[in-house]
């Protein structure tokens, strides 16, 4: 009887060792790793995550990330410039192994894939024409049939827009370098777009021509996403956060946060 329990009990956990074989076999991490190389899906025009220089080289906030991450998996980094209304299926189909976009972490997105950890929050506010000034306070009072409000297609920005204005007329741009120009050029009333990219926007172009109503109007974490059902990349891409943003040794998040969010000298190279 002994016997019989030993050998089953040697039968189960060699079953759960292949098992476990299998997954990792089957994991992106895994695949990155005997490949050699991290494949990233970014949209380069989201400032300051992911946007091009001069030189048409990509750079930001997320480019540095995805370096650093690379570099700690030991393999070469590969960017790959993705249109963002297809970015989602690009990673679900494999053309890579991680969206690194400054992408929002949302209950529709997550049926489709998994999200790591935040890495940095941010929320929709609006940039609007300096005519306004003091006479619009608040989304409400721009929320009239007289205003026109624009924001980009397809993002959270586009959803918040639709959420606080039912009045007002809509317009959505295929970037959010046209929406903006829109106001800029007083074609549009208001802008409605990710906090971090009016800021800068108003620190340069929008600078005494627009106003800035900076107190956010939605919560919006960024996050990697991956696809579903990969515990072990999840995992590893989870800790490798959590020591950047907790080792004040490395403090590499708080450097880049620096760097990207609050510095703004990286506009000149792209300019």
């Amino acid at each position: 009887m002994k016997r019989l329990i030993l050998a089953l009990a040697v039968l189960l956990s060699s079953s759960v060792f292949a098992d476990d074989i299998n997954l990792w076999k089957k994991s992106t991490l895994n695949k990155i790793l005997e490949r050699g190389e991290l494949q990233v899906c970014m949209e380069p025009g989201y400032m300051p995550f992911e946007m091009k220089d001069k030189k048409g080289r990509i750079i930001g906030y997320d480019v540095d990330f995805a370096k650093k991450m690379a570099k700690d998996m030991g393999v070469k980094l590969k960017l790959l410039p993705t249109a963002w209304d297809g970015i989602i299926a690009a990673l679900v189909t494999g053309k890579c192994d991680i969206i690194m976009s400054g992408m929002t972490i949302t209950q529709q997105r997550n049926l489709k894939i998994n999200f790591a950890d935040p890495y940095v929050v941010v929320g929709q506010t609006i940039m609007m024409k300096k005519e306004l000034e003091g006479k619009i306070k608040s989304a409400k009072d721009l929320d009239k049939p007289e205003y026109t409000v624009v924001t980009k297609l397809g993002v959270t920005g586009e959803v918040a827009t639709r959420k606080f204005f039912k009045n007002a007329k809509i317009i959505t741009f295929e970037t959010e370098a046209d929406a903006a120009s829109e106001v800029l050029n007083g074609k549009a009333d208001a802008m409605v777009y990710d906090q971090p990219y009016n800021v800068l926007f108003m620190s340069d172009k929008g600078k005494g021509k627009l106003i800035h109503l900076d107190k956010p109007l939605t919560y919006e974490p960024l996050a990697w996403a991956v696809r579903k059902g990969d515990p072990d990349f999840l995992n590893w891409l989870n800790n490798f956060l959590r020591q950047m943003q907790e080792d004040k040794v490395v403090g590499f998040s708080d450097e880049l946060y620096k760097k990207w969010l609050v510095d703004t000298d990286w506009l000149k190279r792209v300019q």
